[in-house]
């Protein structure tokens, strides 16, 4: 749904971006000459731009299980499927919310709010996520971003010369992915090169590649020499990073939440990656793009 008259425009003197109601999807960044920094969103590969992934993150078994009783849950959860009211609306500045239904309690039964504010400070886009617990009891949740980032970045370099450089080393074997979207026992050697991811279509042939734990919270994405994005995630202790080879995006997830690993059949709070908020309480999770060099 791109209905681009919808999306609500944010500007100061150094980008400009475009959030769509539907999903509160950021749907466009540009920097000041006006070059886009997100995906086309190419139909041969994917529409998506930066949905964000509540109340679950990927794929579940049987959806969730709470209290012994089985919900349905789509993979990523519902946000990405939902309108969100726009709330405030300022030249720098918007916010969007989404609270829990009729309709999502079938699949999610808490009484949520879920906050999305956008924010442009200088040459950074900040987006700040509110989880909060309107119910009598604690709320279990997971979270994830899900931006796609053009590559190659619009500023002349080739595609295969883009990169991202990790703050910290990592030295953890990342997680494999099943052909079914589930999280499996054995793990991948890691494809950097000391920090350094080298992008190229061949690292993405089975899937998402995914940092469980990631002891970054900044990486820096695109050509040397060029003006790159340096990404901050420092509430959110799970990335991947994930394309479908050929297409002209790369996403940077940083997440709270994973998908169900194989075999999982526990409850929802007791899966890898959920927080609790407890009643009446919040949890506040950030990403922030900036623009640099």
């Amino acid at each position: 749904m791109a209905n681009e008259e919808n999306w609500v425009h944010i500007a100061n003197d150094h980008l400009s971006a475009a959030i769509n109601p539907f999903g509160a999807e950021l749907s466009s960044l540009k920097d000041a000459a006006g070059r886009e920094l997100m995906t086309n969103a190419d139909p041969a590969f994917w529409t998506g731009r930066a949905p964000l992934l509540f109340p679950v993150i990927g794929v579940t078994r049987d959806g969730i299980r709470l209290n012994g009783q089985h919900y349905p849950m789509a993979k990523h959860g519902f946000a990405r499927h939902s309108t969100f009211e726009l709330v405030t609306h300022e030249a720098t500045r918007a916010v969007f919310s989404l609270g829990d239904s009729e309709k999502t309690r079938t699949s999610y039964p808490f009484a949520f709010r879920l906050e999305a504010e956008f924010r442009l400070e200088e040459a950074t886009l900040v987006m700040e996520i509110r989880v909060l617990n309107r119910g009598e009891v604690p709320m279990p949740a997971s979270f994830g971003f899900h931006p796609a980032f053009a590559w190659p970045l619009p500023y002349g370099e080739r595609r295969a010369d883009h990169r991202i450089v990790f703050e910290k080393d990592e030295p953890t074997r990342l997680r494999k992915i099943t052909p079914d979207g589930l999280i499996a026992e054995a793990r991948r050697d890691s494809p950097l090169d000391g920090r350094v991811l080298h992008l190229a279509d061949d690292l993405f042939t089975e899937d998402a590649l995914v940092w469980d734990p990631v002891e970054s919270q900044a990486l820096t994405y695109g050509a040397e020499g060029a003006p790159q994005l340096r990404i901050a995630f420092p509430d959110t202790p799970k990335l991947g990073i994930w394309t479908k080879p050929g297409a002209a995006y790369v996403c940077v997830e940083p997440w709270h939440g994973i998908a169900d690993p194989e075999g999982f059949d526990g409850e929802f709070v007791d899966k890898p990656g959920v927080f609790v908020v407890p009643v009446g309480g919040e949890k506040v999770m950030q990403m922030t793009v900036t623009l640099a060099g």
